[in-house]
């Protein structure tokens, strides 16, 4: 498998070096010449294969160039060795929930799998490589946790000041060794800016081989298809499956299972205020917009990183895109009734993510009778407790997983925002290569 830029189709390249860039120096992301379809026998299989499996079975069909089979089932093994729980929310909806990983959130699975490949292409040489996040939520934190003490590999996450969580700062800023948090003066769109300036031409990509973990970079994008072919071979085709959007890599991973013959019946982008995609799927203009910060604050993200790809998916045509994909946005008031009413309703417990993934499939299912859907539930709410708890008059049990970072202890880097503020930084700290 080959990999195009997407701003520039005539540069090619393998997955080793799209993964080592994550980026091109014009700033466009790198794409799969072609979207493998799958054979009749690997459907056939699907209910009964694990996670890992299905890694392995269509990962190596991107990656087969740079990783061999052996190697990318043992990357497979230990990335996703924590569960993937579907569960049954009314007679008409299930839930996907991919926050069952080391950090509870979903982006365990893109981080995991990435830091693997890293750990992998580590081995075969002795150069420093310095991988760059933006982050609005859960990104930074599962990359952190991932990638902590992978040799010869150093993390510099960039994340808005005031605008996570205490509990995803916390995971961002306490784990120290390889992984540096910097608080950035700014939104999660000036933090993002600043990671692509870096990578577009920072001089110190002659000193070390700087590249993104953030879902521009394939490495986090491919493996997040996995769980959708999981979740269509237990529960069955004809699935509408609702994604929460914020940079759309999530909603482009699935759109690629689809792509490949997987048995999804149509596709929902929720999202928050920050409805841009929405606002295009309804009259086919796009304009990006500065995004407004809300209770969702993983999908606070007024320009998606991804939105190329996921055009590109569907060969960049709306009459493709807008007959397979539906597109809902919701504000915090309708965000924090839906927690609450679904918990009083069905005892199930959202967090607002979740909940905005839930609300867009309830509307699509509105115009779709007899249908049934999934929505996926892309982080714990005990990482948001202080938004579900007051909603559902109940303390919210915190999962061990991140219980231990309650006491932890912040170390961050304040910055301004501004892509100088950063080349600065890492010209400073990496002197020599």
């Amino acid at each position: 498998m080959k990999y195009y830029n997407l701003k520039d189709p005539r540069i090619i390249t393998g997955f080793r070096e799209a993964v080592e860039k994550g980026i091109s120096s014009d700033l466009g992301l790198f794409m799969p010449e072609s979207i493998p379809r799958l054979d009749d026998g690997f459907f056939r299989r699907l209910p009964y294969m694990t996670l890992p499996e299905i890694g392995m079975a269509v990962g190596s069909l991107y990656t087969e160039e740079d990783i061999p089979g052996k190697a990318m089932r043992q990357i497979c093994e230990e990335a996703f060795n924590f569960p993937v729980v579907i569960r049954q929310v009314d007679e008409r909806k299930q839930v996907l929930e991919l926050f069952h990983g080391p950090t509870a959130a979903f982006k365990d699975f893109g981080a995991r799998f990435m830091a693997g490949c890293f750990r992998y292409f580590s081995s075969h040489d002795d150069k420093r490589r310095v991988v760059l996040v933006a982050t609005s939520g859960d990104t930074g934190g599962a990359i952190a946790s991932s990638f902590l003490g992978v040799e010869g590999v150093d993390v510099i996450i960039l994340y808005p000041s005031g605008k996570v969580s205490s509990l995803q700062e916390m995971q961002l800023t306490s784990l120290g060794r390889n992984i540096t948090a910097i608080e950035v003066e700014g939104s999660f769109d000036d933090c993002q800016a600043m990671v692509q300036s870096a990578l577009a031409g920072s001089a110190v990509r002659e000193r070390v081989k700087l590249t993104s973990a953030n879902s521009i970079n394939i490495a986090r994008l491919i493996p997040q298809s996995f769980y959708y072919y999981y979740a269509i071979g237990r529960t069955g085709n004809g699935r509408v499956v609702s994604v929460p959007s914020g940079n759309f890599g999530n909603i482009t991973a699935a759109a690629m299972a689809w792509r490949s013959g997987l048995g999804i019946d149509r596709l929902v982008a929720a999202t928050n205020i920050n409805r841009v995609v929405p606002d295009y799927l309804e009259t086919g203009h796009y304009f990006p917009a500065l995004s407004v910060s809300t209770i969702a604050n993983a999908m606070d993200v007024g320009n998606p990183g991804n939105f190329d790809r996921f055009r590109r998916v569907f060969d960049d045509d709306f009459g493709t895109i807008s007959g397979s994909v539906s597109g809902y946005w919701y504000d915090d008031d309708r965000i924090r009734e839906h927690i609450g009413q679904e918990y009083r309703r069905t005892g199930y417990l959202l967090d607002p993510h979740g909940a905005v993934a839930s609300l867009g499939l309830d509307a699509c299912l509105e115009h779709h009778s007899g249908s049934c859907g999934i929505f996926v539930a892309t982080a714990h709410p005990a990482k948001f407790r202080n938004i579900v708890e007051p909603l559902i008059g109940q303390t919210v049990e915190i999962p061990d997983s991140l219980r231990h970072f309650l006491g932890g202890e912040k170390h961050s880097v304040l910055m301004k925002a501004g892509p100088q503020q950063l080349e600065e930084y890492l010209l400073d700290r990496y002197r020599t290569g």
